[in-house]
């Protein structure tokens, strides 16, 4: 199936929707963006990454102009036009992409008078393996940056090390801070089994505010702590990440090591309570 965007009140397939060639977003990676996962034909825990998005928005200087209405309908009539899609090619919408940027501009440094550009963009999601495959890598999550806590456009630094881990048989790559501290994936949150109790890396280490991270810790017991280790998530028991499209994902190995247990107990009960989470409410 297309993954079919809404852009300037159109939708239309990826491959014909066009955004100016001076958009900021392009020429110098200032936007933000929100990634939801489709259930059954609707976004789930929208309400969330829509806050999440106005958070994002707001570390990076941007003021959205439109109301949540008016993205939630652009959610509608992008996801509608790919179900249509879907049902032709029997395959499932699965994800939904709304992305902010700071708008067309100029080719200097100055962001300028112009409004932002909205894109939603829904199509298939990827399907992941039953366990995640980690690798840890050299770089490190700057805690200090100016745009922590914002889900930002510019991820050429997570690409990169996404890309380290796969060259290595990994589906994902796992990051400490810049005082040496586990911190999250590129794209996922990380929790570890210590001592048998579940933690996951505070917001202080600088990794991304979750909506699937906060949701598993509204849920079942969590500690967040600031001082987790590579070496705690080495010598964990069990461990596994958490995104909008993994939901709760085992890790089964980390740095070619399998795990003792890929899902242990205690991801076993926080998969289940997720899913209990998701089959009461569509937005949590």
């Amino acid at each position: 199936m297309s993954t079919w965007v809404w852009v300037d009140g159109e939708v239309l397939p990826a491959d014909v929707a066009r955004v100016s060639a001076l958009d900021r977003g392009l020429l110098s990676g200032e936007g933000v963006y929100e990634t939801c996962k489709v259930s059954e034909g609707s976004p789930f825990a929208l309400t969330r990454h829509l806050a999440r998005l106005r958070a994002s928005a707001a570390v990076v200087g941007m003021e959205l102009p439109w109301g949540d209405s008016h993205v939630r309908a652009a959610c509608a009539k992008a996801v509608g036009a790919a179900l249509v899609d879907a049902a032709a090619e029997d395959e499932p919408v699965g994800r939904l992409r709304i992305t902010v940027t700071a708008g067309a501009g100029a080719l200097g440094p100055i962001r300028g008078p112009a409004e932002p550009t909205l894109l939603v963009a829904a199509g298939p999601s990827h399907r992941w393996a039953p366990t995640a495959v980690v690798a840890t890598v050299p770089w490190q999550r700057n805690e200090h940056s100016p745009a922590v806590g914002a889900k930002a456009t510019s991820s050429l630094d997570n690409v990169l090390a996404l890309r380290s881990a796969r060259e290595r048989g990994a589906d994902e790559a796992v990051l400490a801070n810049t005082a040496g501290f586990l911190a999250e994936g590129t794209s996922s949150n990380v929790f570890v089994v210590v001592d048998g109790v579940l933690c996951t890396p505070s917001l202080s280490t600088g990794c991304l505010a979750g909506v699937t991270r906060a949701l598993i810790c509204e849920q079942v017991p969590v500690v967040e702590r600031d001082d987790l280790t590579l070496d705690d998530l080495r010598r964990s028991p069990e461990a596994f990440l958490t995104s909008s499209t993994r939901d709760v994902h085992p890790i089964g190995r980390l740095d070619g090591r399998s795990l003792p247990a890929a899902p242990g107990p205690i991801t076993k009960a926080a998969a289940a309570a997720f899913a209990d989470l998701q089959a009461e409410t569509i937005d949590p």
